[in-house]
């Protein structure tokens, strides 16, 4: 069972419907203990960081969210659930993230803002499960005005060229994080979702 976080912030049906082509079981869910027993975890998320750990704490899901972490259950974060995972973004004034990996989400300051539609992928070591079956160089569907910059550039699964090169993806153990949209990136981002479902 994949567990789909809901925190009136996500892509959530789209999420789950994109898992069902693949097969994989999925729940819709903001209960901490469904969160916490579901076999695998996914953070999808819209929006800005603030409202966003606003809305997980109110919830009552961040420490939800970093027992299945801690437990060592595969999850993943998409767009603004794989922001999430950073120390602080600077959206809106400097706001505290979950803090699972060190470093910051910054704004775009080059080319149009917000970076959205087709772009593709550099593939990095640490990126070696997630896109395991595709060629680098594999187009994804992005929407973001603000990018992830990882203080440990280890854990960069991927990278993408927009005025600069920026982390888009990210991988640590368990841990998936994703800028870009699986669930709006056709057979590559079906892949990349039965990658996850299959970790």
């Amino acid at each position: 069972m994949i567990a789909i976080i809901d925190y009136g912030m996500g892509n959530l049906h789209s999420v789950q419907k994109a898992f069902e082509k693949i097969g994989a079981r999925t729940k819709i869910t903001r209960l901490p203990a469904e969160i916490i027993n579901a076999d695998r975890v996914v953070l999808p998320g819209v929006g800005a960081m603030a409202p966003a750990m606003q809305k997980l704490q109110e919830l009552f899901l961040t420490d939800a969210i970093l027992k299945a972490i801690r437990a060592h259950k595969p999850f993943l974060g998409i767009c603004l659930g794989m922001q999430l995972l950073f120390d602080k973004s600077r959206e809106g004034g400097y706001t505290d993230g979950l803090q699972v990996f060190k470093g910051t989400v910054e704004r775009f300051t080059q080319g149009k803002v917000p970076h959205m539609g087709w772009n593709q992928i550099k593939f990095a070591a640490a990126g070696s499960k997630m896109f395991a079956g595709l060629e680098d160089g594999t187009n994804v569907y992005f929407c973001h005005s603000y990018y992830a910059k990882p203080l440990d550039g280890a854990i960069a699964a991927g990278t993408t060229s927009y005025g600069i090169d920026f982390t888009c993806a990210v991988s640590s153990g368990n841990i998936w994080g994703v800028q870009f949209h699986p669930e709006k990136s056709q057979r590559a981002g079906l892949k990349i979702l039965e990658n996850f479902a299959n970790l």
